[in-house]
């Protein structure tokens, strides 16, 4: 009798393990060039109206918002793609593109080269919600670059101006 064969992974280039940065993470499983496709976000889909109704307790959450005003819930159906850590002076990208049915899609890209155990990073940008300051937003990357915050550049400036 012959054992039943798995579905191949969506996210051949990347294992999980635990992070020294923050929870777990994700590794490239072989060395790869810039550029190199790393997988689809996937999970369930929000509408605006969708999250508004939500109710968001303050525990660990995979919501990656798309330009489309969709969000994505990476914990709801997601893979490898949802622990990417972030970093300030990242090693990957997420890119906004579309599928063959003209549906948007969030892909991950390598930025630059990385060899096979690294660590994969995307740099989050987040955006504060009112009355949030950067130190709501702790980055640990530990980089050269670190802002101290996951909050995008322009965020964090602002907010550290009227601090």
């Amino acid at each position: 009798m012959s054992k039943p064969r798995s579905a191949p992974s969506t996210t051949p280039n990347l294992r999980v393990s635990a992070s020294g940065v923050h929870g777990l993470g994700a590794y490239a499983t072989r060395p790869l060039p810039a550029g190199a496709f790393l997988g689809l976000y996937e999970g369930r889909r929000y509408t605006p109206a969708q999250i508004a109704a939500k109710t968001w307790d303050d525990s660990l959450t995979y919501l990656f918002k798309l330009s489309n005003d969709e969000t994505i819930d990476g914990a709801k159906g997601g893979n490898a793609t949802r622990h990417l850590n972030h970093s300030c002076d990242p090693n990957c990208e997420a890119v906004e593109d579309y599928d063959e049915t003209g549906r948007m899609v969030l892909r991950f890209q390598t930025l630059v080269e990385v060899d096979a155990g690294d660590e994969l990073f995307i740099d989050y940008s987040l955006t504060a919600d009112d009355g949030s300051s950067p130190a709501d937003y702790l980055c640990y990357c530990g980089t050269d670059a670190c802002r101290g915050t996951m909050l995008a550049a322009a965020d964090a400036d602002v907010d550290e101006a009227a601090g």
